[in-house]
């Protein structure tokens, strides 16, 4: 061998486990060594030019395979080049077989472990040595291998051949054919394996040959699998593989304001061009890419820091190919020595940072695909980290993934792998391609992949790079198991662009319509409700900025029930592992449902270190849950960890509403809330009817986002539903002091959350029995109100009455003691009468005035007016001046709270009235 000990990537395997390479003099210079935890083969051969595990000059890694192809052209000839179709291996050999297919200039499939719903797999096959060994064949047009020319095999090294015989065997029982190319960067079968595979190949009745850059054999000891395990456990300290700390870190926490900057750059990808060739890529798909290049990577260019010396662009598991051709461009805007490429893999292996050792360092993250085979989750970046050789360092990665492995676990989490990026590097860039889905034409990522409030950009401005915040989820399309395609699939908002909440918080799956004004006076709104058919989904209440005093009324209730609200919080996030396990993902109805979905993915990640996915969804009365929403949901997670989440119930309603719009799909009916006092519910963090403050507030304590649209001209069929963001109420804001005062409760509270989940598990009474319902029906016939839209039973919801509607009385229970204090207080200063009654389910129960309301609604969420009051009801309104209800007097807006309600709304507060639309959200 021409290479020294010294300068071998090699020698620490070969020096302690006696693994010794023969043949070409190649050998050292294309393959190094490592060690692994697999009892099939517990050393791997690390390639310098395969870009997979060793960053590499991206020009060598595509010369590597062009240099290939061109050998199995001058092998086939012109004629049978031209009808050759090349399969590639996943995951290492994806982008190898590609760059062959390029030497060739044929049409190319690899095969992969990824399931894709809606596809049948042409064929599959298993790998004998590999550590996940499952592979499948999922080519958009089938006939891609049904063709007689012949078909070129490609993996990163050929050792024992069962892997291509495995293939072989396949494919031949379903297309036969006369002629095999074998294709790798080495060769290093046996006599016996060489011999193997002629006597098969005879045995079909077909030609098969070789094509490698290099052959040779391996020799090992006898011995090996207990020497590598004993070198492992000394490396490790007697962890396992997988198991072992990064190596490359210092070990100490980064501080969040330490970290490298993260931006995303919004790719102008061609639209409908595959990302890659798991579902097949053309000869036509290549000349289309090779036009796209120079302007894609003049935007990764733009994203990249002028003083950006070394560049790494990292591609992810079997999306090689793309990232490749994509360094490799790059590398022509900043320079060939300027920029390295290698990928992320499933593969554990040992790192150990010695020159001599071919893995010197490793990050190791959770999976963020969502996969769905039974392979190990965790997954693995090699040699990007710089170790203990600075000079190793690299001042800018480029991530690339597809929209698929654009999820959450990507952006959150201490161990998610953007994090580590920007603890090793000064600046970490995201470029997100569109995955392709067979039979749709997806979108450009510019337009699909980047969540934002405002429009992309048109395609012919090429866009900037957007900086995003610190772990920031950006869950982007995915496979939709319908006949939808993901890619059509609209990008969830985030904060702070659109709402207050930090963007980790949640993902709103809604359409951002804050430029469109929606905004009308009760009047007009109740008038095209009662005259027109309109729905109240069509238009918003205008929001005010509160009163002094108003706000003070929230922030007493908080300080009062904080720690109450904690214990509910717990009671229910316990419960809820327990029942539907640590993959739950939250989805909280906007907007009231929203703070308790914020708040029980806090304190997963207080008391069990869980970073779950949270988004929030519109559901529209009479009208059911967003559809589009449940398609991204479904695109993105199983149907069956989704869970949906609210924060008290009243009646019912919406329980009621969530089971008819779910009825016949795999998502789950039962909604979580705190407070279920109408006991239509199974998980519940308590039954007690309390007051939760954020019914004292409309968008000011969730996120400044107004309730959900639902209009026609606005809506399409492929929108979600829309909101607004009232930014210019943020000087009103209370949202974080809401959660972090309910967060500050959770350690006191952690004992006491989980025995209530015990004892929620063996709670006989647990399933709902609907009695609020039936005291609502009961309540409406008693005080002759022929609509139960109109009694708001529970101390929120009577609130809520009281602050924005038109009450005419208020039921108490009887002996009710602190609970309604700020409840008797709002009655006095409206002049409404409080009864106290026997034998109340709930604390309290508010009636709307069965007349004169403007904003009562039926359940088809249109106007509901009794019969005797029909045609009574004046434009004006109807409301004495001291804030009592009466038919006498007729009162324009500004008299909703009279002279001595000091509660109301700081301007005109009649909007308010109508506040209690169609869109239910808390009042489950």
């Amino acid at each position: 061998m021409t290479a020294t000990p010294q300068t071998w990537t090699g020698r620490w395997v070969s020096d302690r486990a006696g693994i010794v390479l023969t043949g070409s003099e190649r050998l050292p210079e294309l393959v190094g060594l490592a060690l692994r935890e697999n009892r099939k083969r517990a050393h791997l051969l690390v390639s310098n030019v395969l870009g997979k595990h060793v960053p590499q000059r991206p020009a060598v890694v595509h010369g590597a395979g062009l240099e290939l192809g061109g050998r199995v052209r001058e092998l086939l000839g012109e004629e049978a080049s031209a009808r050759a179709v090349v399969l590639g291996y996943a995951e290492t050999a994806t982008g190898l077989g590609h760059s062959v297919a390029d030497g060739l200039d044929a049409p190319y499939l690899h095969s992969t472990r990824r399931p894709v719903p809606g596809m049948t797999p042409l064929g599959g096959f298993e790998e004998e040595h590999s550590h996940a060994t499952s592979h499948l064949l999922l080519p958009a047009d089938p006939a891609l291998l049904a063709g007689d020319g012949p078909l070129v095999l490609v993996d990163d090294e050929f050792s024992t051949g069962r892997t291509v015989l495995n293939t072989i065997r396949e494919l031949h029982t379903r297309h036969p054919r006369d002629h095999y190319v074998v294709v790798a960067l080495v060769d290093l079968r046996s006599a016996a394996d060489r011999t193997r595979l002629a006597d098969a190949a005879a045995e079909l009745g077909v030609r098969l040959d070789l094509v490698a850059t290099a052959s040779g054999g391996v020799e090992l000891p006898e011995d090996l699998l207990d020497r590598a395990e004993r070198l492992i456990a000394e490396a490790t300290g007697g962890a396992s593989v997988a198991g072992a700390a990064p190596v490359g870190a210092t070990g100490a926490p980064v501080a969040s304001a330490d970290l490298a900057p993260l931006a995303r750059v919004a790719l102008d990808w061609p639209a409908g061009l595959p990302d890659g060739g798991r579902h097949g890529f053309t000869p036509r798909d290549r000349a289309r890419l090779d036009a796209a290049l120079p302007r894609l990577a003049g935007q990764l260019a733009e994203a990249l820091p002028a003083e950006a010396h070394r560049v790494l662009v990292l591609g992810f598991e079997e999306l090689m190919y793309a990232p490749l051709r994509l360094a490799d461009a790059l590398a022509g805007h900043l320079g060939e020595d300027r920029v390295r490429y290698s990928t992320t893999t499933r593969s554990p292996v040992l790192a150990v940072d010695d020159p001599g050792y071919a893995i010197r360092t490793r990050l190791a993250f959770p999976a963020h695909d969502d996969p769905r085979d039974e392979a190990s989750r965790e997954r693995y970046a090699y040699n990007v980290a710089p170790g203990s050789d600075p000079a190793r360092r690299f001042d800018a990665v480029v991530l690339v993934v597809d929209d698929v492995a654009d999820t959450p676990a990507l952006h959150r989490g201490e161990r998610a792998l953007l994090g580590q990026l920007r603890e090793v590097t000064d600046r970490v860039v995201l470029a997100v391609l569109p995955s392709y889905r067979p039979g749709a034409v997806a979108p450009s990522a510019a337009s699909s992949a980047v969540p934002s409030a405002v429009p992309s950009p048109a395609p012919s401005v090429a866009p900037s790079a957007v900086p995003v915040p610190s772990a920031v989820p950006v869950p982007s399309a995915v496979p939709v198991p319908s006949a939808v395609p993901a890619a059509s699939l609209p990008a969830p908002l985030y904060g702070p662009a659109f709402s207050s909440y930090r963007a980790e918080e949640v993902a709103w799956l809604l359409k951002d319509l804050s430029g469109v004004a929606l905004e009308a006076p009760t009047e007009e709104r109740e008038e095209a409700v009662q005259n027109g058919g309109a729905h109240y989904a069509e238009s918003l209440p205008v929001e005010y900025q509160p009163s002094p005093e108003y706000q003070e009324l929230f922030h007493q209730a908080l300080h009062g029930s904080a720690r109450r609200i904690a214990l509910a919080v717990g009671t229910v996030a316990e419960t809820l592992l327990r029942e539907r396990g640590p993959g739950l993902v939250l989805a909280s109805l906007a907007r009231a449902g929203t703070p308790v979905g914020v708040l029980i993915r806090r304190w997963l990640a207080f008391a069990h270190g869980l970073t779950v996915p949270h988004y929030a969804v519109s559901i529209v009365r009479g009208r059911g849950i967003d559809p589009v929403a449940l398609r991204y949901l479904a695109a993105h997670h199983r149907a069956r960890d989704v869970v949906f989440v609210d924060g008290w119930t009243g009646k019912g309603a919406i329980t009621r509403e969530l089971a008819d719009a779910l009825a016949g799909t795999d998502f789950d009916p039962d909604l979580a809330v705190l407070a279920d006092p109408g006991r239509c519910v199974r998980t519940h963090g308590t039954r007690d009817d309390f007051l939760i403050p954020s019914a004292c507030l409309n968008s000011t304590v969730s996120g400044l986002v107004s309730r959900t649209v639902l209009r026609p001209g606005l809506i399409g069929p492929d929108d979600f539903h829309g909101a607004k963001h009232y930014a210019e109420l943020a000087g009103s804001d209370v949202s974080a002091v809401f959660l972090d005062a309910v967060a500050a409760c959770f350690e006191e509270v952690r004992a006491a959350a989980a025995e209530g989940a015990d004892r929620l598990s063996v709670d006989p009474d647990r399933a709902p029995d609907w009695a609020g319902w039936a005291a609502v029906e009961r309540i409406s016939a008693e005080y002759g109100i022929d609509n139960v839209n109109l009694v708001k039973p529970g101390v929120g919801e009577t609130t809520r009455v009281l602050l924005r509607r038109v009450p005419w009385r208020i039921l108490a229970r009887r002996g009710a003691g602190a609970d309604l204090d700020h409840v008797r207080l709002l009655a006095a200063q409206r002049g409404v009468e409080v009864e106290e009654v026997d034998g109340l389910p709930y604390t309290c129960v508010g009636l709307i005035h069965p007349r004169y309301s403007r904003g009562a609604t039926g359940a088809d969420g249109r106007a509901a007016v009794s019969a005797e009051a029909a045609g009574a009801v004046g434009p004006a309104g109807a409301v004495g001046p001291a804030g009592a209800v009466g038919p006498a007097a007729v009162v324009g807006p500004a008299a909703v709270v009279g002279p001595a309600g000091a509660v109301g709304f700081a301007a005109s507060a009649e909007p308010a009235a109508a506040a209690e639309s169609v869109i239910i959200e808390g009042e489950s």
